[in-house]
């Protein structure tokens, strides 16, 4: 344990501050999160093309699941269970990890003349499967934190970010679907000029706002080139009309369908998504109480990330990792307090429960989104990079950044490469992250160190 301690009333994570002020603290962590926590499931769904109402009831569904499971398993974590739970201030919402393998598998399948519900049927049997796994690796990730060294988690995180910023392009531009960009208004000014709004107002809000409006920068953004686009009459509310205002819950909404290849991709990236969860709880500490975590706080938070993976994947969300811009806020605050985030938690769980909300998110048209996600995964890349930035630049090190990338990424940009492997196999090449962490952890291994 560390001797450099911060004192402190709120550097107990069982220790809260006025209900006033935690009450506060609690909405600046929603609001850090929440345009990061509902935009996976926005993009995996728009992956599925025409036959799935983007604006639709199921569009609006996935996005209540994702609010409503990031509450649930942040609950897991600060107020835990048996085992279960590292009892810390560390805020769970959907994980952008997981949308390069869940957008490539259910895309595929629409390819190849399956329903948009069978693709979300076998995307979420894999999310719930890999769950399970992730869970299980609770009880040995200490053992295992050794083959994820720096080196690898930072190309992971880096080929992430590089896979999606596409996606960002495409969305800004003002389509994700073939049939959308092949319309005449892709890419016009119109577009254009809302994603730039977004990214413009987040950017002035980010390093020249204080407090809340910094913290809530994308957001903001978002909120600003929402209302661009509507004047502009680019927004349709008729769904947020017919939306209701309370629904309940649809086990296993889409069915139950196996597949060797998902399955498998997923749990590659449950394995990444425990790393980093690991690596959140650790600056968690440092951040809040100047302390390392405790095996008993590693293995919870690892617990309780793969439990709310697996009993969202139920209901129909996406999987749940820590998000790291909260521990910034722990560590800018200075408050440890899990009862904080607990009140964030509920909030997200009662928005979860309100279609209207669902429905309003679902409306905004694509440019607003991909302004927001031009950040974001911009950001994503950024912090791959920061982890790296540990890593030693030698002769060794260098040929495992440049092979694992180009094996990774270059199967992703050219999947006609490896056309002929078996369906299992293929998806896991072109998914980007599956290639890149497997490459990476291999030469780790096998290369020998250089004096």
């Amino acid at each position: 344990m560390s001797n450099n301690n911060k004192s402190g009333p709120y550097s107990d994570p069982n220790n809260t501050p006025p209900m006033g002020e935690a009450t506060a603290l609690g909405f600046q962590h929603v609001l850090a999160m929440f345009a990061s926590n509902v935009t996976p499931s926005v993009i995996v769904a728009g992956g599925l093309g025409a036959g799935f109402k983007f604006a639709g009831p199921e569009m609006v569904y996935l996005i209540q699941m994702a609010m409503l499971f990031a509450g649930v398993a942040t609950l897991f974590q600060t107020v835990g269970f048996g085992p279960v739970g590292s009892r810390l201030p560390i805020m769970q919402g959907t994980s952008f990890a997981f949308v390069g393998v869940l957008s490539l598998t259910a895309a595929g399948i629409v390819k190849n003349g399956g329903s948009s519900e069978q693709a979300m049927s076998v995307v979420l049997t894999a999310c719930i499967i890999g769950g399970i796994i992730h869970f299980l690796l609770g009880a040995v990730i200490k053992e295992i934190r050794w083959l994820f060294p720096p080196l690898v988690t930072g190309l992971v995180i880096l080929a992430i970010g590089l896979y999606l910023i596409p996606v960002a392009i495409k969305y800004a531009a003002g389509g994700a679907a073939k049939f959308q960009m092949e319309a005449d208004s892709f890419g016009s000014l119109m577009h254009w000029s809302v994603a730039g709004t977004v990214v413009i107002v987040a950017l002035l809000c980010k390093f020249f706002g204080r407090g809340l409006i910094s913290n809530a920068a994308v957001l903001i953004g978002i909120i600003a080139g929402y209302i661009l686009a509507y004047v502009q009459g680019m927004v349709n509310f008729a769904s947020v009309g017919k939306a209701s205002w309370f629904s309940g819950l649809q086990p296993i909404p889409y069915g139950f369908e196996f597949s060797l290849g998902a399955v498998i991709a997923v749990t590659l990236v449950c394995i990444v998504s425990a790393i980093e969860t690991v690596g959140d709880t650790s600056a968690t500490t440092k951040a809040g109480a100047g302390r390392d975590a405790s095996d008993e706080e590693i293995s919870g938070a690892t617990y309780a990330d793969g439990l709310g993976s697996a009993v969202a994947g139920v209901f129909g969300g996406l999987p749940n990792t820590s998000f790291s811009q909260n521990v910034g806020i722990v560590g800018m605050t200075g408050i440890m307090s899990r009862h904080v985030v607990t009140i964030g938690a509920i909030v997200l769980v009662v928005c979860g429960l309100i279609p209207k909300i669902g429905a309003i998110i679902a409306s905004m048209p694509l440019p607003v989104l991909g302004g927001g996600v031009i950040v974001m995964f911009g950001m994503v890349v950024a912090a791959g990079l920061n982890v790296l930035r540990e890593v030693e630049l030698s002769r060794r090190n260098m040929v495992i950044i440049a092979i694992s990338l180009a094996i990774g990424l270059g199967f992703n940009l050219v999947p006609t490469a490896v056309q002929y492997l078996p369906e299992t196999l293929y998806i896991l090449a072109t998914s980007a992250v599956a290639p890149t962490a497997l490459v990476a952890v291999i030469l780790n291994l096998v290369l020998p160190e250089e004096d």
